[in-house]
This record gives structure tokens, C-alpha cells and sequence, in this order.
């Protein structure tokens, strides 16, 4: 491939179709979307994060493993104790997308329309006319 051109992965027939349905089904879990949100300020503990999404630190621990393996979280070892974070804004963008989409499947008025939020402040939805990441087309 020459220097400066970059192949659309965003095809019907991009190798990453198959990987991304792995992702949603990592994120179709509504503790491990939990997590992800508490861990959008943020590393946290198990312990922590069990508070927060109000289940057990042995649950939550093996939701983060499920989200380590898809490299959505990262942790860093403090002693005896673990603290986990995003890896990356890709897993909080998602959530955001998702919740966003069920805000406006549920409400007309949505809660970042209330807030005061233009649609350019809250996550852009795709459109078909305006350009991907990456220079793709939609």
C-alpha cells in the first residue's frame, strides 16, 4: 500500500465485521455498560466498582476479565490491590452512542436536548453524507 492512502475498514467486507459484532456482544451486557460508565471518570477498584454497579466484587471481577480480554479495560497493580480504566475513549463512545440511541427510541425530547446540549456537543450520529474516520465514505 503507497504512503499516505488508508484502506476503509468500515465495508460490508472489511475483516473487522466479524470482530466488531464481538465487541457488541461484550457491551450487550447492562453490568459491564455499568462499569464502563462508572470508569469514564477515571480507575477504579472491584471493590469500587461493585459499590457503584451494585453487585458483588467476585461478579464484577469477572465482567472487567471479559472486558480486559476485548481490551476495552486496562489495570494497574497497587500492592494487593488491582484498579482498572478504560484502555481507550472507544468502549465510552460506544456506551454513549448506545444510550444516546435509547434516549431518543424512548423519548423525543432526549435528556442532552433537555440538558441544553446541540447535537453537536453530544456524540455525532452517522450520517450518510458526512465523511467517516479515516477519509472513508458512508
Amino acid at each position: 500500500m503507497s504512503e499516505g492512502k488508508h484502506a476503509c475498514s468500515l465495508g460490508v467486507d472489511s475483516q473487522y465485521v466479524t470482530l466488531a459484532a464481538e465487541v457488541f456482544s461484550l457491551l450487550s451486557d447492562v453490568t459491564r455498560i455499568k462499569i464502563v460508565l462508572a470508569l469514564r471518570d477515571g480507575e477504579m477498584s472491584v471493590n469500587r466498582l461493585a459499590d457503584i454497579v451494585d453487585k458483588s466484587p467476585t461478579a464484577v471481577s469477572q465482567h472487567l476479565a471479559k472486558l480486559r480480554w476485548g481490551r476495552m479495560v486496562g489495570s494497574r497493580q497497587d500492592g494487593n490491590r488491582v484498579f482498572y480504566s478504560l484502555a481507550d475513549d472507544h468502549a465510552r463512545t460506544l456506551v454513549a452512542q448506545a444510550v444516546f440511541q435509547a434516549e431518543h427510541a424512548l423519548e423525543p425530547e432526549t435528556a442532552h436536548r433537555r440538558a441544553g446540549l446541540s447535537d453537536e456537543a453530544s456524540p455525532a450520529p452517522l450520517s450518510s453524507d458526512a465523511p467517516k474516520a479515516g477519509g472513508c465514505p458512508r
